[in-house]
């Protein structure tokens, strides 16, 4: 019924930058709330940035001035600038989508590696 495909990951310098995407397809009414997570190696996995249809955003202290969540149409995007060692991680995003048929609940990307390394 809905789809979700990430990219735009992969191996930056510390202090650069990344944008991540999460493109949703399918049988789609309207995207309630979007979030994108973090698991780091060995770690479990957090949330790093959350917004409530669009009208309540949060972002884990870590990354506060740093990443910023928005959206275009059924596209989710992370942009993240100043990167720093610890942000490396798989990225998720997290889209709670109520479709054609009624119903509402979570769905998950795939993940996207991040790895921020000199």
């Amino acid at each position: 019924q809905v789809q979700l495909v990430e990219s735009g990951g992969g191996l930056v310098q510390p202090g650069g930058s990344l944008s991540l995407s999460c493109a949703a397809s399918g049988s789609i009414v309207s995207i309630n709330v979007m979030a994108w997570y973090r698991q780091a190696p060995g770690k479990e996995r957090d949330l790093v940035a959350i917004s409530k249809s669009g009208i309540t955003t949060n972002y884990a202290d870590s990354v506060k001035g740093r990443f910023s969540i928005s959206r275009d149409k059924n596209t989710v995007y992370l942009q993240m600038n100043s990167l720093k060692p610890e942000d490396t991680g798989v990225y998720y995003c997290n889209l709670r989508i109520t479709t054609i048929f009624g119903g509402t609940r979570d769905y998950w990307g795939q993940g996207t590696q991040v790895t921020v390394s000199s």
